[in-house]
C-alpha cells in the first residue's frame, strides 16, 4: 500500500511541476493529491504516527488526531499569509506603492539597476518576494519603455527579491513555514542568513553591469511627476509595512504564534483604512475608480483581490506532505540518510555532506516548488531550533528558485507580467542567479564555520 501512496504523491508532484505544459492550475493536483492520500490512509486503515523529535522515534496515534494536528499547523501558515496579503492589498487600494516611484531620480541604467535591486531586496523582506516583484515590475513598466531592457531589469528583480525574502521570517513562504514550525527564530535567521543573501543579490548585479544593456542612460522624463491617486497613499504604505514588521516583535514579546500578531496588525491597518475611506478623497486622475472606493469598504475590496488559488495550493501541498509524515515515511527516509550520510545528524552539522544535500535541495527548488521541499525537510530532520541546517535550508530553498523563471513565485509572476520566455531567461539570467546562489552559499558556510570555531 505504501507503494501506491508514493505513486499518488509523485503523480501529483509531477502534475504540479508540469503546470504550464498541462495548462492546469497547480492548486488542482495539489488538492486532489491531498484528498486521495488521506482517503487511502482512512480506507485501508494504515497506522499513523506522531514524530517525537526529542526521542527521535515514532509514536502511534489516531487518524483524526493526526489530521486535526496537521490542519492546525497548516492553518497557522494560511491565516498568517491571508493577513499579510490583505494588508498589502489595502496599501494598493490607496495606491501606496506609487510612493516608491518617487525614489527614482536618475536616468543612468547602472544606478537604476542598483536602485531596483536594493528596493527588491528590502521590500521582499517586508511584504514577501512575490508582492515586491509585482510592485517593482509595475513601476518598471511606467519607467522603462523599451521592453528588451525591461526584461533584463525584471530578471534581476527576481534574483534580488528571492535573495531578500530568504533572510526574513516574513519574506518568503518557506522561511515563514520554518519560522512558524519553530525551526528558526526571527533574529537568528536574520543574523545567519542576511550577509549570504546580500552576496546572492550583489554578485549577480556586479556581473550584470558588464553587459551593454546596463550601460548608458534611459530616455525618460524625470520632471514629469504623477499625481497621487489618494492623499493617504504614503501614510498607508508606511503604516502597512510597519505593521508587518511589527509581527516578529509581537511574537518575541508574547510568545504567541505569528498569525495572532498578523491579525492584530491587520486590524490596525484596516481601522485606518476605514477612517480614510470615509474621508473625502482628492481624486486627481481618471484611473482612480471613484465608484469602487466610495461605495465599498477598503477591507472588503482588498479581501476580494487576495490570491486564493495560492492559499488553496499551500493547503493541498502541506497536508499532502503531512500525510507522508504521518505514515512515518519522511522519518524513515531521514533515518536512512543519517545511516548513509552521518553528517546530516545533530552532531557534525557543519559537514560537507549535509552542505551538499542542502545545496542540491536549493537547486531542486528551481525545478520543483520549494514549498513541498521545505515541508518535507521539516518532517525529515530532527535537529533543534536555530541549528545551522535550518538556516542553510532557508537560504537554499529561498534563493535556489531564481535559477529558472518558473522556480519561484517571484519568477512566475514576472513571467506573467512581462511575458518572459522560459528559454530567454535560461540563456540570459540563469547563470547570474547560479553565481549569486553559490556566492551566498560559500559565504554562509564560511561564516558558520567561523562561528563554530570561535
Amino acid at each position: 500500500m505504501e507503494t501506491i501512496i508514493i505513486i499518488v504523491f509523485l503523480a501529483g508532484y509531477l502534475a504540479i511541476t508540469l503546470e504550464h505544459n498541462l495548462k492546469i492550475d497547480k492548486l488542482i493536483p495539489a488538492l486532489a493529491m491531498m484528498a486521495i492520500l488521506w482517503a487511502l490512509i482512512a480506507l485501508t486503515h494504515m497506522p499513523v504516527f506522531e514524530v517525537n523529535a526529542e526521542l527521535k522515534e515514532l509514536e502511534p496515534s489516531h487518524l483524526d488526531e493526526m489530521l486535526l494536528h496537521h490542519l492546525g499547523k497548516t492553518a497557522e501558515i494560511l491565516v498568517f499569509l491571508l493577513g499579510a496579503m490583505t494588508i498589502v492589498e489595502i496599501i494598493d487600494y490607496f495606491d501606496g506603492f506609487a510612493t516608491i516611484k518617487g525614489y527614482i531620480r536618475t536616468k543612468k541604467k547602472s544606478k537604476l539597476l542598483w536602485l531596483f535591486s536594493i528596493l527588491a531586496f528590502i521590500l521582499s523582506a517586508i511584504i514577501d518576494n512575490l508582492t515586491a516583484t509585482i510592485v517593482l515590475v509595475t513601476i518598471l513598466q511606467k519607467v522603462i519603455k523599451d521592453r528588451e531592457i525591461r526584461l533584463w531589469f525584471a530578471g534581476m528583480i527576481v534574483i534580488a527579491a528571492n535573495a531578500g525574502g530568504a533572510w526574513s521570517p516574513i519574506g518568503d513562504v518557506t522561511t515563514t513555514m520554518l519560522w512558524i514550525a519553530n525551526k528558526v527564530s526571527a533574529w537568528q535567521l536574520i543574523e545567519h542568513v542576511f550577509i549570504p543573501s546580500v552576496m546572492c543579490m550583489v554578485v549577480p548585479v556586479l556581473f550584470a553591469l558588464r553587459y551593454e544593456v546596463f550601460k548608458g542612460e534611459l530616455d525618460m522624463d524625470l520632471e514629469k511627476k504623477e499625481v497621487p491617486k489618494s492623499p493617504y497613499g504614503g501614510t498607508m504604505l508606511y503604516l502597512g509595512l510597519g505593521s508587518i514588521v511589527f509581527v516578529p516583535f509581537f511574537k518575541t514579546i508574547t510568545h504567541l504564534p505569528p498569525y495572532v500578531g498578523m491579525m492584530l496588525s491587520l486590524a490596525i491597518v484596516a481601522t485606518f483604512a476605514e477612517i480614510y475611506s470615509n474621508a473625502k478623497f482628492s481624486i486627481s486622475t481618471v484611473d482612480f475608480d471613484e465608484e469602487k472606493h466610495d461605495h465599498h469598504s477598503p477591507v472588503h475590496t482588498s479581501l476580494s483581490k487576495i490570491e486564493l488559488p495560492s492559499i488553496l495550493f499551500f493547503l493541498g501541498i502541506l497536508l499532502a506532505v503531512a500525510a507522508l509524515e504521518s505514515l512515518g515515511m519522511l522519518f524513515e527516509f531521514a533515518e536512512s540518510l543519517d545511516q548513509y550520510m552521518p553528517m546530516l545528524g545533530t552532531e557534525a552539522v557543519a559537514g560537507t555532506v549535509s552542505d551538499l544535500v542542502i545545496l542540491i535541495l536549493g537547486v531542486g527548488s528551481a525545478i520543483i516548488d520549494n514549498v513541498p521541499l521545505v515541508a518535507a525537510s521539516i518532517g525529515m530532520f530532527s535537529v533543534p531550533i536555530d541549528d545551522p541546517v535550518w538556516h542553510f535550508i532557508a537560504y537554499s530553498a529561498g534563493t535556489g528558485g531564481s535559477m529558472l523563471i518558473i522556480g519561484s513565485a517571484a519568477g512566475v509572476v514576472a513571467m506573467g507580467m512581462e511575458k518572459i520566455d522560459f528559454f530567454w531567461y535560461l540563456r540570459k539570467i540563469a547563470w547570474l542567479a547560479l553565481v549569486g546562489f553559490l556566492a551566498g552559499a560559500v559565504t554562509f558556510i564560511l561564516i558558520r564555520n567561523l562561528l563554530l570555531n570561535a
